[in-house]
């Protein structure tokens, strides 16, 4: 057997996002905010834009890193309710080509490693070049107005067989 290193979208985590609908409007006000979008706000739940009075939370989040300096919290968009859109782990979000978005790549440590501004028409050039150094273990694609976190980048090491390499039926990589 072959192995394939390929790459996979991670979004934030159902669980999380449950979590924060479940605290929404809370009267402490420490859960997340109910709201209604104006069209276009980043849905980390589906990884597209939002269409004009779709009801919204706005929650801080922090991406799960090692314990850094590099940790940080920032809002983030999701549907107030469960959405039904599927996420594809290895297709860059259609409504998201052609957003300028910062890449950080980040080590085993949660340092980071480097970090670029992509103008979207080429994400997927961008992000293998961000993976080029072997240290990178994870990288976090970023708002490039507001530096909020849009979904994060890992590699995947895959067992196939010879035969499925040579036919060219692997999965798809980003």
């Amino acid at each position: 057997m072959a192995t394939l290193l390929e790459l996979e979208i991670v979004p934030i985590s159902r669980d999380v996002i449950e979590g924060q609908r479940s605290i929404a409007g809370s009267p402490d006000g420490a859960g997340a905010v109910a709201l209604h979008a104006a069209g276009g706000e980043p849905l980390r739940c589906c990884l597209r834009n939002a269409e004009p009075g779709e009801s919204l939370i706005l929650f801080n989040y922090e991406p799960p890193l090692p314990e850094s300096p590099y940790r940080e919290k920032g809002a983030v968009f999701a549907h107030a309710s469960e959405c039904s859109f599927v996420v594809d782990a290895h297709e860059y979000p259609p409504d998201w080509r052609g957003r300028p978005q910062v890449l950080r790549a980040y080590d085993k440590r949660g340092w980071i490693h480097s970090a670029t501004v992509h103008d979207g028409s080429s994400p997927e050039a961008a992000i293998r070049a961000a993976f080029e150094d072997p240290q990178v273990v994870e990288v976090h694609s970023r708002n490039v107005a507001f530096g909020c976190f849009m979904f994060a980048l890992r590699r995947t090491v895959l067992a196939r067989a010879s035969t499925e390499s040579s036919a060219g039926n692997g999965p798809a990589s980003v």
